[in-house]
């Protein structure tokens, strides 16, 4: 059952989620190479794009700049968090109900879960009531499905990375977010063990524009269904071209060159 993925959150079945919750969960540091991106104003607008059908963020950030935007994107709210303070086992603490995601307007929510963490199994408890809550407000489901803590031997491991889409499917997300597992062919069983749930590629660390739109080419070409991408936009001097290349290359099919000749990202 995918309630709202297919019509509010992605085009054509496909997704460009503009995740910006890096002020929580990384902190400041994520905003230094382009510090005008510590402003929210600017990343909401910048999710105005054509590109960008949703944007992925906090409740605070929510309450204080989505009514402004409503018409202009979708959004996912994020249902848990926690800073990089935290030197903990990986755990991400339920901060916003769906209750009142739906009260803010969400068309989707959000949730981390760490599979292998010692906090697993309260995690899923607590993505079950989520998960339930978004089905009675007919949101869609996104998991961060990103397997870590004393259970997982190598977070990087491709059979790691597609086991974590794979319980995505299993407890009931419409999408999952998952790093890139290091090749097309990894990334294809990725999209066969997901079923039905659809599989977005992390956007991760800032690359250079052609090493980051060759992945997103590599991805989609095995059947991920887009990407959620902060940094690699965000932190960028001219982050509207790389979302001009990234509308290319996701929603048209185009080649990583292709994209970087068409729109002079990369120059």
């Amino acid at each position: 059952m995918l309630p709202h993925a297919d019509d509010t959150i992605t085009r054509d079945g496909k997704s460009l989620i503009l995740a910006y919750d890096h002020g929580l969960e990384h902190g400041p540091v994520d905003f230094e190479p382009n510090p005008k991106t510590a402003d929210p104003e600017r990343v909401f607008e910048l999710a105005t794009h054509d590109a960008v059908t949703a944007i992925g963020v906090q409740k605070g950030l929510a309450e204080a700049y989505y009514i402004d935007y409503e018409d202009e994107m979708g959004l996912v709210l994020k249902m848990n968090g926690t800073s990089d303070l935290w030197r903990g086992e990986p755990d991400s603490p339920v901060n916003c109900s769906p209750e009142y995601a739906a009260e803010l307007g969400a068309d989707a929510v959000g949730f981390t879960l760490y599979g292998g963490s010692n906090y697993e199994t309260e995690m899923a408890e607590e993505f079950r009531e989520v998960q339930e809550g978004a089905r009675d407000h007919d949101m869609a489901v996104v998991m961060w499905s990103y397997p870590r803590g004393q259970g997982v031997r190598n977070a990087r491991d491709p059979d790691t990375i597609i086991y974590g889409a794979r319980i995505g499917l299993e407890i009931g997300a419409d999408i999952a977010k998952i790093k890139y597992p290091g090749s097309a062919e990894a990334m294809a069983e990725a999209v066969e063990m997901s079923g039905p749930t659809k599989v977005v590629m992390s956007g991760g660390s800032k690359a250079d524009d052609g090493a980051f739109l060759r992945t997103v080419e590599d991805a989609m070409s095995a059947g991920a269904d887009g990407l959620a991408v902060g940094r690699n936009v965000f932190q960028r001097e001219n982050p509207i071209e790389i979302l001009d290349a990234l509308e290319l290359v996701v929603f048209e099919g185009a080649s990583a060159e292709e994209a970087l000749a068409g729109t002079g990202a990369g120059e």
